[in-house]
Order: C-alpha cells, then structure tokens, then sequence
C-alpha cells in the first residue's frame, strides 16, 4: 500500500515526445556498456544490471524533456542523464549506505580535475563515473563559451559536492528546516546543472550580462524547485521508506509542520504550484524589462525566448516521465495518451490550482489584525551595547536635520528620536568606536528613511521609482569619480554622503562587493513596489530570498565579510557552512522583525510583505497558527545557525587551515547583530500597539512615518 495518494498537479504545459528516442536508448545503452556503468560490480558492489537500466528509461526522459533537440543533442543529454543517474546511485551504495565520510570526500574532491573551464583533462580516470564525466565533458563545452563552462562546471560541482551534506545528515540523523532544505536541494537535485544543459540543447546560451541578475535566477531556481519538489512526492516511498533517506520534503514538511503524510505531500505540492506561478510570473513581467535594461540583441531575446520554453518542455516531460519510470511511486498515477487527454489534463491543472493563484492577489489591504501576543523568540545570546550610544543618538540627529531628512515630510525629529536606530547600530557594533558608531547609525537612519520614503512616494508611480532607483545607483562610483548626478533630495545627499565616507577608504574591491550588495538592496525595493501594485502577495520562497535584501541583510554580510578579509580568505565565504551560517542567521532576524512589525505593516500600511501574512496565505491557515509556523522557522534557522558553529565550521578549520580566532570573532559578530536586532526591536517605539495608537494620533509627518515597510532593523549596516 502506498503511503499517500498522488495530489493533483498543476501541469500546464503538454508533454511531447522527441522522435528521436529509440536512438537514444539504443546509443545510450551502448555507452553506458562502454563506460562499465552495467553489469559491472563496483569494490565487490553491483550498481546496475541491464534490467535496471532499461526500466528506468533514461532516454525516455530526455525524449520528453528535450522534445525538439536533434539526434545527436539528444544522444549526448542522454548520456548526460544516465551519467549522473549513475553517480546517484553509486554514491548511495558505495558511501551513503556505508557512512563512510572521508572517502566520500576523497572520491568527490577527484571529480573536479575532469571538468576544467579551459584546457584538456590530465587526470586519468578510474572508475565509470570519472570515465563518463571525461567523456562528457570532452563532447560538450568545445561548443561553449567561457562563461558557461564556468556556470556549467560550478553546477556540475555542486550536484556532487552536495552529496556529502545529504550524507552527514543520514549520519546524524538530522532532518533539515524548509528553508535550508530548498536551498541545498537546488544543489544536490541537479536542476540548476539540467538547466545548463538544456542551455546546450535549445543551441542558446543565456547572455553573461543577464545570466547572473534577479529575473535569470528566479527562473532558474523556480524551475529547479518545481523540479526537486516533483521528484519528492514520486520518490518518497523509495527515497524514505526503502533508502532511508532524510532530504525529502514530503518528509521535511511532516517534521516541521507535524503534519501527516498526506497532508505534507498536499503542501509540497502547493509549494510546487507557487514554484510553477512565481516561474510564469518572472518570465512575463521581469524578463521583458530586463532585455531592454542590458540592451541584449534581437537574436539573443530569441535565444532567451527558447531557453525559457525548453525549461517548461522540461517540467511537463518531467512530469510525464516520473508516472512513467519504473524509479517511482506512480501506480495510481493518470496518464494521459493522446492531445485530447492531455488538453483535459490541462484544463484539470488549472481548474485544480486557480484558487491558489487567485488567493495571492486577493489580499484585503489594512485588514485589522490586532492587538498581537507576539510569541516568545528564541535568540540564545545576551546583547552587548556600545559604550558611545548617548553620542551616537545626538550626532545622527544632527547628520539627519543636515541631510534633510527632517524637511520632506515622512520624518520629524521626534520619529528619528523613537526609532532609535543608534540603539540598533550599538547593539550590532558594541566594540566599535564612536566614529564607527556615528557611521552605522546614520547608515541605518538612511535605510529606514528610504524604506518609509519608497512606498510613500513611489506606490502608485513604479517608473518614478525607477527613475529614483537609477538615479541612486549613479552615486555609488566604483573608482570613486565625481557621480554623473548631483543629489537632489534627502535620499540622495544622504547615500552620497555615506558612500563616500564608507567606500573611500576601501579597495576598488571591496568598493565593488559594496556596490553590488547596495545595488541589490536598492532593486528589491523596486520589487516591493511592484507587489503593491499587483496587490501580490508572494511566493513564499522568494519572499525569503528576497527579504534578506529589502531587510538589508545581504549589505550587512558583504561589509562584514570585508572587514576580515585580512584573516579570513575570500574562498571560505564561498563555502556551504559559511553559506549556511549567514543565510540562517539573516533569516532569523528577518522574521524576527516581521513577527513584531506584523500589526504595523498589515493593519496601518496595507503590506503584503510579511511572512506572517505569507504563511497564512500559503497554508490557508489562521493569524495565530501563521505566528506558529514563522516562530517555529525562525528558532529552526538559529539552531541551523548553532549547528553550523558546532559541528561544521570546526571541520571547516582543519580541511582549509583557517585562523581559529579570526573565524570565532566573525561568529560573535553574527551572534551580536541578531541579538542586537531583538534589543532595538524591545527598546525602540515604532512596533507596539501603544506606539501604532500614538501615530495614527499625531502630525501628518508622523504619520507618513508609518506608511513605509516598517522592515529596517538592521537594513544598511555600518562600516567597520
């Protein structure tokens, strides 16, 4: 019996079939023969037969996921596909069944020598999965550029470097939170890698100037979520019941939420259908724009125009290969034969899902939500106070009237004085000095300022915010030149100011890093505002990704990172547990902030950015469970964040010889900014109910005060 029934998916897309597939399965049998890939026991472990091979039907799902590639293409993404089909399961019989973690690590570190981004391969390989990635990778990327080896290459390695985490957490028997689960699946699932490959199989690759930026990623990451989250609901009685596996989210889901079986492969499916929505929502209103932001060429949007289409060819293929492969859970599963069944399958998906999609632009603004109980938060670590603060709330006072931020109307005096941002800076920087202090306080009063200044001004006029936007991105010179624009507003003299008081100083480098994460901050804002105007609420994943910059977490990180350089090489902040380490404690000051700004932002700004009013609307659920369920993600991500410390980072030491201390004293600053996060948001005067009642109450100005975000704790750190 199975342990769930399959939920109904949304599946827009009509499944086609390559002609060219019983080539494929011929070819592709033949080279896994070739490779040693069948009938061929590795260290005494026999991974595949040829029953094996020919019932999961490799080339069947590159025929439905690549239904317009030529013979040869389909040959070769074929053979990709049995290739890392392989790995996954040699993997699992020689080093996830065994837990033996150093030869794991050893097996994987060889792997990289036979993928290089320019030259031949020197490394002679031994074993089929080294002899396949030689193979393939030699047939492959003559035909690319640089760029994308270099993409294709950091996919292919993640697909297997992540492997190791899904085997330490086998080891601990350690279930990850969702949010951690989602951002390593991208990883081990290998979607981001297929998406490098049907780069190669559509003969179009994404333009380096717009493959790094917001809507490329997005719809990458949906594609890949959709993806991974597909592949868990089919796999869950194999991947769980029979392997023992612990990185499903069918299952990641029945943990956290303490939910039943069903109900957890229902949500994952939700979250799928969000996934696909958010997938259609990026390709049709942030691509477009984007073209015309690059100025990218007639042939390349057509080129983008097909790798966009070959990602939907992949999902509905993928769909219809998984109730398909004997690999899968899929006896009661609908297959639809012919175009008639397949429109009726349509029609059914969106039907099914409508609602779903309906209920994210169907949010009432200022709906009453309180008074709010807000939950106990669990935060392990005392805060530390600058000894400086008393100066630093007079001087950014000051700096503020001398800015002009007073004199527009959203802010007066008194408001600067309640938010108390010094209060904030003090408890992030408590070893700072009082110049340092000054700086970060004045970093978060223009943050804030500029957070309660967008929707104010912008909400209903998008192109004056993009015309804002640029104009503020002319005052961040990389090589410090004199800025193409004069400032002309509060906002502008401010960041001007800011930036040249942060930034000279600095390297080109690290003027570069700043630069970017303040650029990414400053878009994010853009895309709140287009939420307004859509009255969207988001997608729960993206909302997460994205908070991290509105909240000005990612610009916290960047300068952090900075300031140890000089101890710490850049490389170590590129690794998983760093990774980790930030991305947890960024996420728990930012539903920190949303569980206290709830009332404010929902009841008295009309928001749609809260993960509160997220989660309610994602699991239809009430305010009160909604406050569960973001309290329970956040302690999640800080004991993440206590995991990392304990058992990843000391293995991170020894396998990179990294400085000890210099490492601890970067922890301790994470430890302080989230603790000096939860002391600004007890000590300052713009969350409580008594604090909402008196700006309704006051001038004008106050007021205006209140119709920002209400999102900047801790948004523009300080230099250090």
């Amino acid at each position: 019996m199975q342990p769930f029934e399959l939920p109904e998916f949304y599946m827009p897309y009509p499944a086609r079939l390559n002609p060219n597939l019983e080539q494929a399965r011929t070819h592709s049998k033949a080279w896994a023969y070739e490779m040693d890939m069948i009938d061929v026991p590795q260290h005494g472990t026999k991974i595949w037969d040829e029953h094996d091979f020919d019932s999961h039907d490799y080339a069947l799902l590159c025929a439905y996921t690549h239904p317009d590639c030529s013979r040869p293409d389909l040959d070769l993404v074929t053979d990709w596909y049995v290739w890392v089909f392989y790995f996954d399961d040699h993997f699992l019989e020689l080093y996830k069944r065994t837990r033996d973690l150093p030869s794991a690590r050893a097996y994987l570190d060889r792997l990289a020598a036979f993928m290089p981004v320019t030259g031949e391969i020197t490394a002679t390989p031994e074993n089929p999965v080294e002899r396949g990635l030689a193979d393939l990778w030699t047939r492959t990327v003559p035909s690319h550029s640089e760029d994308f080896r270099r993409r294709f290459a950091l996919s292919t390695k993640h697909l297997l470097d992540e492997s190791l985490w899904e085997l330490a957490n086998i080891d601990e028997g350690r279930v990850s939170n969702p949010i951690e689960y989602i951002e390593m699946r991208r990883k081990v699932g290998g979607a981001p890698w297929s998406a490098n490959l049907i780069e190669h199989a559509v003969g179009a690759e994404v333009p380096a100037e717009i493959a790094a930026s917001r809507p490329m990623t997005v719809l990458r990451d949906t594609f890949a979520d959709a993806v991974h989250l597909r592949n868990d609901i089919f796999s869950y009685e194999r991947e769980v019941l029979d392997e023992g596996e612990l990185s499903n989210g069918i299952l990641v889901f029945e943990k956290f939420l303490g939910i039943s079986t069903q109900e957890a492969a229902d949500a994952v499916n939700d979250l799928l259908t969000s996934r696909l929505h958010q997938f259609e929502h990026t390709a049709l209103t942030e691509v477009p724009p984007l073209f015309a932001e690059h100025g990218i060429d007639p042939a390349a949007q057509v080129g983008v125009a097909a790798y966009v289409k070959g990602l939907q060819d992949w999902q509905s293929g993928g769909h219809e290969w998984h109730i398909r492969s004997s690999r899968y859970m899929n006896e009661k599963a609908d297959r639809f034969d012919g175009l008639g069944m397949a429109a009726t399958r349509i029609a059914r998906s969106l039907a099914s899902t409508a609602p779903q999609r309906l209920r994210a632009f169907s949010h009432t603004p200022f709906e009453k939500v309180g008074p709010v109980t807000l939950p106990e938060m669990y935060v392990p670590f005392e805060p530390r106070l600058s000894p400086h603060l008393d100066r630093a709330r007079e001087t950014v006072v000051t700096w503020s009237h001398s800015m002009g931020i007073l004199s527009e109307g959203i802010w007066d005096e008194q408001a600067l004085r309640d938010y108390d941002l010094p209060l904030c800076a003090a408890g992030l920087h408590p070893k700072g000095s009082p110049e340092q202090l000054d700086l970060a306080s004045q970093w978060l009063a223009w943050g804030t300022y500029g957070d309660d200044f967008y929707p104010r001004v912008y909400r209903n006029d998008y192109a004056a915010a993009q015309v804002a936007t640029a104009r503020l991105k002319e005052l961040l010179p990389v090589e410090l030149s004199v800025p193409t624009v004069l400032p002309a507003n509060a906002l502008e003299r401010g960041l001007a100011d800011l930036w040249a008081r942060t930034a000279g100083p600095m390297p080109a480098a690290g003027r570069r890093l700043l630069r970017q994460a303040t650029v990414r901050m400053l878009d994010s804002w853009g895309w709140e505002l287009d939420n307004h105007r859509l009255n969207r609420i988001p997608d729960p994943v993206d909302y997460v990704e994205m908070r991290r910059r509105t909240f000005g977490s990612e610009l916290t990180m960047s300068l952090s990172r900075l300031s140890h350089l000089d101890k710490l090489p850049a490389a170590v902040f590129g690794t998983r547990p760093m990774q980790s380490l930030e991305s947890s404690i960024m996420d728990a000051g930012c539903l920190l902030n949303d569980m206290f700004s709830y009332r404010k932002e929902i009841e008295f700004e009309g928001e749609v950015h809260n993960a509160v009013l997220v989660v309610r609307n994602f699991l239809g659920c009430s305010q009160e469970r909604a406050f569960e369920v973001v309290n329970d993600l956040m302690t999640a991500r800080m004991r993440q964040f206590e995991h990392v410390v304990e058992h990843e980072l000391p293995a991170l030491v020894k396998d990179l010889a990294l400085d000890r201390r210099a490492l601890a004293a970067y922890v301790q600053e994470l430890r302080d900014w989230i603790a000096g996060i939860l002391e600004w948001h007890r000590g300052c005067h713009r969350y409580s109910d008594a604090d909402l009642r008196s700006a309704v109450s006051s001038a004008p100005a106050r007021v205006g005060a209140l119709t920002g975000l209400g999102t900047s704790a801790a948004r523009v750190p300080a230099a250090r």
